[in-house]
């Protein structure tokens, strides 16, 4: 048969298309090669659902998430803590997110973090999910963490950030339990939640420097009386061993805007003998001690340690640009700018303590969740708390100046997120 001048068989155009597209595919998959993923071992994971009806979120972010429905996302890989960077993300909105708890269903919240039974008349806090940029992050399983307990002591160290991470993490748990397989008991310095079933138990120990201090059992308000025995750590220690998994949080206590007054040794005038250091310095050398303890006395065999790295403080609303503002008060909706860090996390403290940590023998995984929470300036409870076991009144909260808390946050909230990564690396 005779072919026109100009035009090639359809079997010879077929055979030069399948060509291309076997090119192409090599070509693709030797320029993953060279950033360590390939195609052929992704997982095609759908994108979470983000379709949003609220008078917060912009028209371009529900425009996007009605388009993410139907993508698959296949440049997504599940979650690894060799390769996944938990720093490197964005807060999605999706009104159609499952709370694991409200402040209803969990009877262990603290009133000063159950913001909306404290009046807050906003939920879009509630909403919000941190979405990886390369990763998956796995949703929380309860039943899954329960089993991986089984038999197992979980402990949170630290200051009331930390006990809000460890109230999170009892409420995310407790609902599949009846009524009868579980228990609380809360104390000053020791509460413990038992999963009775799983022979399980998720324990608080307060303790706000890690190191002791003259306001770990009685607290001090006034900050330029505490002094910290940099050097001291057992008293806390000793409730520490034998513990399956720990994880540390120690900052915000750190952060008085004076120095500390430290003592070293054992002496017979007591704390008297109190040098003031640069709380730089003092926090590496308390960091130290309790890096010479975990060194000395875990055994990574039988206990994994976690540190928790700082929870930013939102105290500046010209951080965000929000010249008007008033500290993290009537804030609604995330921070959206790539990378924002505000004035409220130190930069110093972090080196401290990836210094520390970089130089122990006993493995330390961090829980980085300083970054995705520096962008939640509307999660903190801000007026929307208690003041001495009284919610604060109206007066009080019409002056936010001097009562917005924007430290602590809201549960459910923030500290939920903390441990979704948590149960990543579980």
């Amino acid at each position: 048969m005779k072919v026109p001048r100009g035009k090639l068989p359809l079997s010879v155009i077929a055979v030069l298309i399948s060509g291309f597209a076997l090119a192409g595919l090599i070509f693709t998959e030797d320029l993953r090669a060279l950033t360590g993923t390939s195609i052929l071992k992704l997982k095609a994971c759908c994108k979470q659902d983000e379709i949003v009806h609220s008078s917060n979120v912009t028209k371009e972010e529900r425009e996007k998430s009605v388009l993410g429905d139907d993508i698959i996302d296949e440049d997504k890989i599940s979650f690894h803590p060799g390769e996944c960077n938990a720093m490197n993300g964005k807060w999605v909105f999706n009104r159609d997110k499952d709370l694991l708890y409200t402040e209803q269903s969990c009877p262990y919240l603290d009133k000063q973090v159950a913001c909306m039974r404290n009046g807050r008349p906003d939920g879009d806090y509630l909403y919000w999910e941190w979405q990886l940029d390369d990763c998956i992050l796995p949703r929380f399983n309860p039943r899954i963490v329960l089993e991986k307990l089984r038999g197992k002591r979980l402990m949170f160290v630290g200051d009331s950030l930390q006990r809000e991470q460890w109230q999170s993490f009892v409420c995310m748990v407790e609902s599949i339990l009846p009524h009868e397989g579980k228990s609380m008991n809360r104390s000053r310095s020791l509460s413990v939640f038992t999963a009775k079933e799983y022979n399980a138990t998720i324990e608080f120990y307060w303790a706000p420097f890690l190191i002791q201090s003259n306001s770990d059992a009685h607290l001090i308000t006034n900050t330029s009386q505490r002094i910290l025995h940099v050097d001291s750590i057992t008293k806390h220690a000793q409730h520490w061993i034998g513990v399956d998994i720990l994880i540390f949080d120690t900052y915000v206590w750190w952060m008085s805007g004076q120095k500390i007054k430290s003592v070293w040794g054992s002496f017979a005038n007591g704390d008297e003998g109190f040098e003031e250091l640069d709380f730089v310095v003092a926090y590496r050398i308390g960091l130290k001690t309790w890096a010479n303890w975990i060194d000395s006395t875990i055994d990574p065999n039988s206990t994994r340690v976690f540190f928790t790295t700082m929870s930013p403080t939102h105290m500046r609303s010209k951080d965000w640009h929000n010249e008007k503002g008033i500290r993290c008060y009537n804030e609604t909706r995330p921070v959206m700018e790539r990378g924002y860090w505000g004035s409220g996390s130190d930069r110093r403290i972090m080196g401290v303590v990836t210094s520390v940590i970089g130089r122990m023998k006993v493995p330390v995984t961090f829980l980085n969740i300083t970054q995705l929470t520096e962008y939640r300036i509307d999660g903190h409870v801000s007026v929307h708390t208690e003041s001495k076991g009284k919610i604060l009144s109206d007066e009080k909260k019409g002056n936010p100046r001097v009562y917005a808390d924007c430290i602590h946050w809201c549960l459910p909230g923030v500290p939920d997120t903390w441990n979704q990564l948590l149960y990543a690396y579980l």
